[in-house]
């Protein structure tokens, strides 16, 4: 298996939509802006046969510095997280 990048993806979507790479290019973009925008304002972004898009909180912890050992406060942060449906896992 190898790794598809956002060119490749592009071409692909350019192919099978019929559109040229500029048109396909914009349409990712704005798809992940969407996804960004609406993730970031709270909202689950669901993609019927996909799967969803939402951010999750991890709450602050307790860490370790790998160099010293010593124990470090990690703060609470926000992560975007994707769940695929269960039709896009069994593909």
């Amino acid at each position: 298996m190898g790794t598809m990048t956002k060119a490749d993806l592009i071409a692909t979507f350019s192919d099978r939509a019929g559109l040229t790479k500029a048109d396909a290019g914009k349409a990712l973009s704005v798809l992940t802006e969407v996804i960004q925008e609406r993730t970031a304002a709270g909202d689950t972004v669901k993609i019927a046969g996909f799967g969803n898009f939402k951010v999750k909180v991890r709450a602050p912890r307790l860490g370790r510095n790998p160099a010293t050992g010593a124990e470090i406060q990690i703060a609470e942060s926000r992560v975007l997280s994707f769940k695929p449906s269960k039709k896009a896992d069994a593909a």
